[in-house]
């Protein structure tokens, strides 16, 4: 993970003070891009422990559409949504609602009004890579302009865009807003096993995640563990292994991270 050290040392480097909504402060860098070749292993942090689990249960939880921090039935929550759900806890329309449930709206000629009907955009692009691999139109899209305001926090990671060439399945991510200290590495694994997840369905490599950056940042408050990190040794990437199942039927336990060796965890506040 050498790249996303050098990401943070890029920020602490060139980046400039910047105020945030939530009012903590930022050292602020705009639009970086890092590669990371999953062929070479799995792109989780190792100079930091990781809850690699914690990554799972959120992107199952996305990919069910889930939206309410106690919908539990198939993936069990993650707390990591906790301190933006209201009383109910409940978040709006945010990934998991416009991955598989993107509101349509057609005029119907005989009501006069328009009907509502949804796209699932995740099965689509599953679809399209099947079907279709040499599509330039293989997109995902969290940034629903009309439904923003409903949201209780906008999406950061807000677009993906996947590649088909030889065999091997490419993704780029475009990300708004990114909290290089606590967000980023959890950002990077999650997409890396969507990546490996939707390869396994349509029978292709895993290949190069692209994760291009809007407004890359470290808080103030970060910038002391990064540093303790900064002086830390890489270790060797770990295996993902995936029980090979359709998309829709994977559970926690279908997931295994192999020689997964790291340094002792950095605590770091979350900025809400």
């Amino acid at each position: 993970m050498k790249q996303y050290l050098e990401l943070l040392q890029n920020i602490l480097e060139n980046g400039e003070e910047k105020g945030d909504r939530t009012g903590t402060g930022t050292i602020s860098i705009f639009g970086t891009q890092t590669k990371y070749d999953l062929r070479d292993g799995f792109p989780l942090v190792t100079t930091k422990k990781v809850k690699f689990e914690a990554i799972v249960r959120e992107l199952l939880w996305f990919i069910h559409g889930c939206t309410n921090i106690n919908d539990q039935d198939l993936t069990d929550h993650t707390p990591i949504w906790n301190a933006w759900a209201d009383d109910d806890g409940e978040l709006g329309p945010i990934y998991g609602y416009q991955w598989r449930n993107w509101e349509r709206f057609t005029w119907n000629e005989e009501t006069k009004g328009y009907d509502k009907s949804h796209v699932d955009q995740l099965m689509n692009v599953i679809d399209t890579l099947k079907t279709n691999p040499e599509s330039r139109r293989i997109i995902i899209s969290a940034w629903n302009v009309a439904d923003v305001p409903r949201m209780n926090l906008p999406p950061c990671h807000a677009f993906m865009q996947f590649y088909v060439v030889n065999g091997r399945l490419d993704c780029q991510l475009y990300q708004r807003s990114a909290d290089t200290a606590l967000g980023v590495p959890y950002n990077i694994a999650s997409y890396a096993t969507l990546m490996h997840i939707i390869a396994m369905e349509c029978d292709l490599v895993p290949g190069i995640f692209t994760h291009t950056l809007g407004d890359a940042h470290i808080y103030s408050n970060h910038i002391e563990g990064i540093n303790k990190q900064l002086a830390r040794t890489p270790h060797k990437l770990p295996e993902l292994k995936i029980v090979k199942k359709p998309i829709l039927d994977l559970t926690i336990d279908d997931f295994m991270l192999e020689n997964y060796t790291h340094d002792k965890y950095i605590k770091f506040k979350v900025a809400v």
